[in-house]
This record gives structure tokens, C-alpha cells and sequence, in this order.
């Protein structure tokens, strides 16, 4: 089966990335690590004006209706940029809120247009409430409880994860109870396809930088990349990769919950492996926070266990969980 974007998806694709190389990422993710959210803020409401957020909002909100492919075009541009924030749980709170239209109509256009910025626990298995995503920053925050939804009224303090541009933050389980049954289920499939995006366009992008890395630094008289070992490094994670997008898209077809595991699964290996192929290649520097490699490299590690760890996602395509 072969999944080909047709011409208006192609050209949304390259919409966007203009859009992000021309914000200069790097800089816009260093700020947002530090805690300043001006240039982030920024960068949020001209994706909003792209439409991103408006793929998983009904038209009757000011979206275009829920259209997971699109959905998943546009995250792999934001993972290929390391655009931070909390891009995912924007989405699965866009899901949870369009369940009911008398919260539709109160959250769903400002979430749509790129002006409200949301984030959601987790903890989609009822278990009360955990750490949030960029809590600090979400004008919208939603916190699962074992009775349901609430609004929750604020964040805790920040703590610091393995991605510097992934701030995390606890939210309280107080605050207005909006819904006694969210539609967790639905929520958690577009979270993890939307993650499998990310995750795939931050592989592509780690492979990009190391290939244009072995090609101009050399030793012995040549470029690394002549080497028989580095064409195989590479070319295993060039593979890896490309198993995995048409994965991402047929999930977004269906949007079954094995199929959308499989996807996360899958793209998140794909790309952790690309990280460590171009740490182990880029030598010495690749350790360094200060090259913007490591902005790619600590992300694609965060992902992997980002809305469902490796296992989990195994047990949901075995019929486990």
C-alpha cells in the first residue's frame, strides 16, 4: 500500500516549513528552555494561523474539521523544527473539549486560531493526576481526575525534564469539573499519532544534519562520510525511518488504537535510533548543549516515552491492554 499526499497536503507541508526555517527554531526552543515564552508565544499563533490547531477542531468551532492526515503532515514539520510548547496536548484537548458543545463553543475557537494554548495531564488511565507539559505557559489546562476533567486553576512548580524545552509541571485535581466521562480513549490516539509525527520529522531532521555533518568533515584526506561503517549507519536509520512513515499515515487512515500504537511505536524507535546513529557520528560535539543538534537529540528521547513508553504501545498492538 503506497500513501501518497496529494498536491494541497504537499503544499501545506512546504507552507510550514518556510514558515519555521524563516522563525529560526533553535533560538525560539533556547529561549523557551530558560523560561521566556515571548518568542514561543509568537511562534504559536503564526502555527495557529497556518491552521495546524484547526485540524483537530470542527468547522462548526472555527477548525476544518478533525482531519488526522493533515494533522500528521503538520507535526512532522514541527518535530523537523523542534518547534516546543504543548503541541501535542493542544490536540488531545481539543478532542476532549469537542465531546460537548457547550465547551466547544467556550475553548474550541480560541484553540483553533492559535490563541489558546492548552495542556492536559496524562494520566489517562483514571488514576487522579500527574505532570503536565509546559503547564506554565497553557492559558488552558486540564487535569484528569478519577472523576473526570476539571479546569484546573494552576500549574505547581516547574521541573526540569531530559528535553530542556519540555517543561514540566504538576497540576493540582482541583478546579470546575467540565466533564464526569472525557473521552479519554479517543483523546489518547490522536496524542500518540500526533507524538508518532513529531517523533518521525525530528528523526528526519537528525538525519538530514548528520548527513550534511559527514560530508564536510574529514579525516585521513576525506569526508567521514565516504567511510563503508557511516554508510551504514546511515542507511540503517534512512531505513528505520522510512518504515515508519507509511506506519504514521495509515494510522491516520484509520485511526484504530493498535494501528495508532504501532505508529508511535515504531516512529519513536525510528527516530531514537537516528539520535544515537548521529551522537555516535557527530563525535565529540554531539554531546555539547550548546550545538543545536542536542535540541533534536534530547527531544527524540523524551518522545519515546511521551504519551505511552515503548511497552505500553507493544501491549496495545498485541491486544494486551
Amino acid at each position: 500500500m503506497r500513501f501518497l499526499l496529494d498536491t494541497e497536503q504537499r503544499d501545506f507541508a512546504d507552507a510550514l516549513r518556510a514558515l519555521l526555517t524563516a522563525a529560526d527554531t533553535p533560538a525560539v526552543v533556547r529561549d523557551w528552555s530558560r523560561g521566556d515564552h515571548a518568542s514561543g508565544r509568537a511562534l504559536w499563533g503564526r502555527v495557529g494561523e497556518a491552521g495546524v490547531f484547526g485540524l483537530a477542531v470542527p468547522e462548526e468551532y472555527g477548525g476544518v474539521g478533525r482531519r488526522p492526515v493533515d494533522l500528521a503532515v503538520a507535526f512532522i514539520e514541527l518535530g523537523r523544527h523542534a518547534v516546543p510548547g504543548p503541541l501535542v496536548e493542544t490536540v488531545a484537548a481539543a478532542v476532549l473539549l469537542g465531546e460537548s458543545a457547550d465547551l466547544a463553543k467556550r475553548f474550541l475557537p480560541g484553540i483553533a486560531a492559535g490563541g489558546t494554548m492548552a495542556t492536559v495531564t496524562t494520566d489517562f488511565a483514571g488514576h487522579g493526576y500527574g505532570y503536565a507539559l509546559d503547564g506554565d505557559a497553557a492559558g488552558l489546562r486540564l487535569a484528569a481526575t478519577p472523576d473526570g476533567l476539571r479546569l484546573s486553576p494552576g500549574a505547581g512548580a516547574v521541573r526540569r525534564s531530559l528535553d530542556p524545552a519540555r517543561r514540566l509541571t504538576p497540576l493540582p485535581p482541583v478546579g470546575e469539573l467540565i466533564s464526569a466521562k472525557p473521552a479519554w480513549s479517543e483523546a489518547l490516539s490522536w496524542a500518540r499519532l500526533a507524538t508518532a509525527a513529531q517523533a518521525l520529522g525530528v528523526g528526519l531532521a537528525l538525519l538530514d544534519r548528520t548527513v550534511a555533518y559527514v560530508r564536510q568533515r574529514t579525516q585521513f584526506g576525506v569526508p567521514i562520510g565516504s567511510f563503508q561503517a557511516v554508510k551504514h549507519r546511515l542507511a540503517d536509520a534512512k531505513i528505520a525511518l522510512e518504515f515508519a512513515r507509511p506506519l504514521v499515515f495509515g494510522a491516520a487512515v484509520t485511526m484504530t488504537p493498535s494501528d495508532v500504537a504501532a505508529a508511535k511505536l515504531n516512529a519513536c524507535e525510528a527516530a531514537y535510533a537516528g539520535a544515537r546513529a548521529a551522537l555516535q557520528l557527530h563525535g565529540a560535539i554531539g554531546y555539547t548543549a550548546e550545538y543545536d543538534l542536542s535540541l533534536w537529540l534530547t527531544k527524540a528521547r523524551a518522545l519515546r516515552a511521551a504519551w505511552g513508553a515503548p511497552e505500553e504501545c507493544m501491549g496495545v498492538v498485541l491486544g494486551r491492554r
